[in-house]
């Protein structure tokens, strides 16, 4: 069935459909109207769900650990701001290797205030123990959360689904929406391998010394640099494991393929543009008209950036000349998060191409295709010299 709405119902129908049982809700923009939508399918009985209105985010992502770990499938969305009061809590999550999806509709982060859209919140927050991916469209809206949850409940680790607040969120755009059907013979209901039970009293996430110890049953238990160890290796697997639980989706609803990185015009591209979200549609626009002219540009829209892919990319840009990154984040004091991973990657690479990077977008700052095509221009002009460059798009607007 196809629909015309905007991405924050997209993703409310998405919860729906995985059958999610807990929603912890605090209203912020611009995620508002997703779980305004969620508590709408809960009170018309659309969705058999308890609905928890919380006071603050820290307490919505407190509530999501409390009953994932009584075995209940749980759901939040948040942004910005309310992303950061939940630090505390994301690492928990993490470290507690409980399986919840949340959606992160990417605003900027004060100060000064400011409502609109940047990947300045969900980046700050890359190196918290998430699985992340950034979506282009209301198709993969969807689609996402869906697949988010198989993945997370499969190697019990949290995923974020990234999407751009206003650009995504509030806008309207046609999609199609799975068979309840196979929404269900895809995900099945989910079983959390330590719930807690009265029946069975144990004490999960005690105070664990550096070094290993026997447990109250005599048997060696590691230490905590064992459990990061593991949550790193474990995370690693989550490229390959979510490629195949994209084939299963597909074979179910005829969609899907390239799940981690979505490539346009690539194949014999000099130049490649690089980002996340929904700039990858534009820039495939700008791709095209400078084909016109005879320059040979191609797009890499990046979805799953923790954990970061950077063998498949180097495998996809090793050999081009040049590798152009568009983002709307920054690590302040360096360049582009993107961008300083994309470049460890290419590290080894014998033939590595040259790297520019330009941060555009932030705190809403209007960017037109006109500026990724004077902006690609500009780099075609400076392969000459071979060098690094790192620019900004519309300073001073």
């Amino acid at each position: 069935m196809f629909v015309f709405e905007s991405g924050n119902v997209a993703a409310a129908t998405a919860v729906k459909l995985s059958r999610a049982q807990v929603i912890a809700a605090y209203p912020i923009t611009p995620q508002t109207p997703l779980t305004e939508k969620l508590s709408e399918y809960v009170d018309t009985s659309v969705m058999e769900a308890e609905y928890v209105a919380v006071e603050s985010e820290h307490s919505a992502l407190g509530v999501c650990i409390g009953a994932l770990s009584a075995g209940s499938r749980a759901f939040t969305a948040t942004s910005s701001h309310g992303l950061l009061y939940m630090a505390e809590q994301l690492h928990w999550a993490a470290g507690a290797r409980l399986p919840m999806v949340m959606c992160v509709v990417n605003r900027a982060v004060g100060a000064p205030f400011n409502i609109w859209n940047d990947h300045q919140d969900s980046i700050s927050q890359r190196d918290a123990g998430w699985i992340q991916i950034y979506v282009a469209d209301h198709q993969e809206i969807i689609d996402t959360v869906i697949k988010a949850y198989k993945l997370a409940e499969e190697l019990c680790i949290p995923v974020m689904v990234c999407y751009d607040g206003y650009y995504l969120s509030h806008t309207y755009m046609p999609y199609e929406v799975p068979e309840q059907s196979a929404v269900d013979a895809f995900l099945p209901p989910y079983q959390y391998r330590h719930t807690l039970s009265p029946d069975n009293p144990v004490s999960l996430n005690t105070v664990t010394l550096p070094g290993g110890r026997l447990d109250i049953h005599g048997e060696f238990a590691t230490g905590y640099m064992e459990l990061r160890h593991s949550l790193d290796l474990e995370m690693k697997q989550a490229v390959a494991i979510y490629e195949r639980i994209d084939g299963e989706f597909g074979a179910l609803v005829g969609r899907g393929g390239n799940p981690i990185l979505q490539t346009y015009l690539c194949e014999d591209a000099d130049i490649v543009a690089v980002a996340l979200g929904s700039m990858a549609g534009q820039l495939k626009d700008v791709a095209d008209s400078l084909r016109e002219q005879g320059h040979k540009v191609g797009v890499l829209a990046l979805s799953m950036y923790r954990p970061f892919p950077g063998a498949m990319l180097a495998a996809q840009l090793a050999g081009k000349k040049r590798v152009i990154v568009f983002e709307k984040a920054l690590s302040f004091g360096q360049a582009g998060a993107l961008y300083s991973d994309l470049r460890a990657s290419l590290y080894a690479c014998e033939n590595k191409p040259v790297l520019s990077n330009y941060i555009l977008g932030l705190g809403g700052r209007l960017y037109k295709s006109s500026d990724f095509y004077e902006a690609i221009l500009q780099s075609i002009d400076r392969d000459a010299a071979c060098d690094d460059h790192m620019g900004w798009i519309g300073l001073g607007r």
